[in-house]
């Protein structure tokens, strides 16, 4: 192991989210030597206020999951070493497929949209995609998730004052694109491949994505000299990178990575 390599995060941020939700988790890793990087998706790179006013916005309508994927493996790529990921949602998507490319050191997937091929219908998780995934109506503008929906979507168990503060401060329109993109095979992951160590993070609060579908996925990994964990928060719901108790999960993923050596 080379002591001099520099410790590099590269955090993913999730979809209908901007990337400021991650800013109790930097300063954290941040504390312990790590470089961190905090990319916005392709336009959206403003404040959630500013993007929730330009909620036609035509450019964030067009966002593909393939583009998107792309983007990160080329930012992951222009790190001075490899970095360990850590992606929330379709962001934990993203970092399983740029681990299954060989790309991380390792790999954290917070309540991850699953690979293709990985299903559950659960009505939370049914009740919950309708909306995002636009059926029958036109792409061509993003969805923006009205706050009774991001309340039962993302903060369920919250109590209103901090559901409000999450919606106003982080929610924004998304591309109906992207979340229909992740059921077709530009999702797709193999299974069977080595990897380096990956952890599933699940919360049995999230109706987005169920702490069963989380399961799921990890348990399609069937490479046995690879190191793949998985871990359960009982108070965690789809919003866990802002939750008032994200420190835990935080320094779960810190003793993870120290028990691995990373």
């Amino acid at each position: 192991m080379n002591t001099n390599e520099q410790k590099i995060i590269v955090f993913i941020t999730g979809a209908f989210i901007t990337h400021q939700c991650w800013e109790q988790w930097v300063p954290y890793f941040e504390s312990q030597g790590f470089k961190v990087v905090v990319p916005a998706w392709p336009h959206k790179n403003a404040n959630a206020e500013t993007l929730r006013n330009h909620k036609s916005d035509s450019l964030i309508a067009s966002n593909r999951l393939k583009d998107l994927i792309d983007y990160f493996e080329q930012i992951v790529r222009s790190q001075p070493s490899k970095p360990i990921l850590i992606g929330h949602s379709i962001g934990g998507l993203i970092t399983q497929i740029l681990v299954n490319r060989g790309l991380a050191k390792a790999g954290v997937a917070i309540h991850s949209v699953p690979p293709q091929g990985i299903m559950t219908f659960k009505w939370s998780f049914l009740k919950a995609g309708w909306g995002p995934l636009g059926f029958f109506t036109s792409a061509s503008k993003p969805f923006m998730m009205s706050f009774a929906q991001w309340q039962y979507s993302f903060t369920n168990g919250m109590s209103t004052e901090e559901q409000k503060e999450g919606y106003y401060k982080l929610a924004i329109p998304e591309s109906k694109l992207i979340v229909r993109d992740t059921i077709t095979s530009v999702a797709a992951v193999n299974f069977k491949k080595p990897h380096v160590p990956l952890l599933f993070l699940a919360g049995s609060k999230d109706h987005t994505i169920p702490a069963s579908l989380n399961h799921d996925n990890y348990k399609k990994y069937s490479d046995l000299s690879s190191v793949t964990d998985y871990k359960e928060f009982d108070f965690a719901n789809h919003f866990v990178v802002g939750h008032p108790r994200w420190r835990e999960q935080a320094d779960y993923v810190t003793k993870w990575m120290e028990g691995n050596r990373l």
